[in-house]
């Protein structure tokens, strides 16, 4: 009772992951597992670092230092060090870090680590518990290689291919991306939980193993009711207005938009009209009461008109409540300023404070799985390129001061 009174301790405290990953995916991933109570080394390139220190937007200060808030978003709970595997001196000390390790993750592409003589054969001979987490765009691992894997892949590329885009956008249009990096942030869910059942099996066998993560499967897993559809008809599923009728329908506000879920019944239909008094329109043509196999043009051209004649003299937020009250299920398109002051998120405490390491503070979204017996996960900023290696080479990387001092003069550091 004392125990959980005091607050558990976070699952992964005292699990040891090398990170040298950079954008988005793995970063994502290493984040989740930092905000879990794992201690995280960022593997960075010396000078440069993560390519995502360098992306805008910047967070800038008064004298003029700026730092990416594309990095500070993903980075927290961090250490950095900056090393140069090519040099061999570096390349003895992070094998070193390897042995000192349980986790690698690695997304710099297909057969990245082997080139440098640093594959999961020859990093499992130090550490037989390593596991060892590659996120490729469409696989890497003996035997389970593909006409697509030694491609290149980025978000767009894996949201295209996995077929997200052919059921995104206007039935008028070209297919359309979702508007955020899915296809780098659900593979980084993805490989964090690979890694932790990996951990679960080491524990029960000591052994580690190799999580080979594709960007490509990753999402094509998420399209489930899509491919389901697909199974039982036969036929694509595509940017159709005919799945208005089931799927939900968009329409206007006077100051943005909001989404009302599927209508599906003639009673649901018979609901809405009698709420915005258009009584009117529950006799004569059926077509306005009608729920599934509802031609989605007249859905377009009708029934959405006809909410927007009483819906775009209100606000969003006042459109989504009233018809929550009689049982519909509402949501707002909400902005990023909606987000940033909602209400919901502040009292489930969805948002984390941390510093920007420019003197400020920088305001994150947190992982959202609530370990509710568990401390706070930390609120460590993110690091500064290379903060760490000092501390970290020279207690976990067999290097002295001197080595560092030296390695760090001539850029390898």
């Amino acid at each position: 009772m004392t125990q959980a009174k005091e607050g558990l301790p976070l699952p992964l405290e005292g699990i040891r992951v090398l990170d040298a990953t950079h954008i988005v995916a793995g970063p994502f991933c290493s984040m989740i597992l930092a905000d879990m109570g794992a201690e995280v080394i960022k593997i960075e390139r010396p000078r440069t670092g993560d390519l995502a220190r360098a992306r805008a937007p910047f967070i800038k200060a008064e004298d003029g230092r700026e730092a990416s808030s594309r990095f500070l978003g993903v980075n927290r709970n961090k250490k950095s060090v900056s090393i140069d595997l090519r040099n061999p001196r570096c390349k003895t000390a992070f094998e070193e870090l390897i042995r000192n390790s349980d986790v690698l993750v690695d997304n710099w592409g297909s057969g990245a680590f082997r080139r440098l003589g640093l594959g999961y054969d020859h990093l499992s001979e130090i550490n037989p518990g390593l596991v060892y987490a590659s996120i490729t765009g469409y696989g890497d691992s003996d035997g389970l290689k593909g006409p697509y894997s030694d491609r290149p892949a980025n978000n767009l590329a894996i949201q295209a291919m996995s077929g997200w885009m052919e059921i995104t956008g206007d039935p008028d249009g070209p297919p359309q991306s979702v508007g955020d990096n899915i296809g780098d942030s659900i593979p980084g869910v993805w490989t964090a939980l690979g890694i932790v059942l990996a951990l679960e099996t080491r524990r029960k066998t000591g052994l580690g193993q190799h999580v080979d993560m594709a960007m490509y499967e990753c999402l094509v897993s998420h399209i489930e009711s899509n491919m389901n559809f697909f199974q039982a008809t036969g036929s694509n599923p595509g940017r159709s207005r005919d799945r208005l009728a089931t799927a939900g329908i968009t329409f206007k506000a006077k100051d943005g938009n909001v989404v009302l879920a599927g209508l599906r019944t003639e009673e649901r239909m018979r609901q809405l009209w009698t709420m915005i008094r258009r009584e009117d329109l529950l006799e004569g043509d059926a077509r306005y009461l009608a729920g599934p196999g509802m031609d989605g043009d007249f859905y377009y051209h009708h029934i959405i008109p006809a909410l927007e004649e009483w819906s775009s003299k209100l606000g969003k937020f006042e459109v989504a409540a009233r018809l929550t009250e009689i049982g519909f299920s509402m949501g707002v398109t909400q902005t990023m300023t909606d987000l940033d002051n909602c209400p919901q998120l502040e009292a489930r405490k969805m948002f984390i404070e941390t510093g920007d390491t420019l003197g400020g503070t920088f305001r994150g979204v947190k992982t959202p799985a609530r370990l509710t017996a568990c401390v706070d996960s930390p609120e460590e900023r993110a690091p500064t390129l290379g903060e760490h290696n000092q501390d970290v080479l020279c207690s976990l990387g067999g290097m002295t001061s001197d080595e560092v001092a030296e390695l760090e003069r001539e850029g390898a550091l």
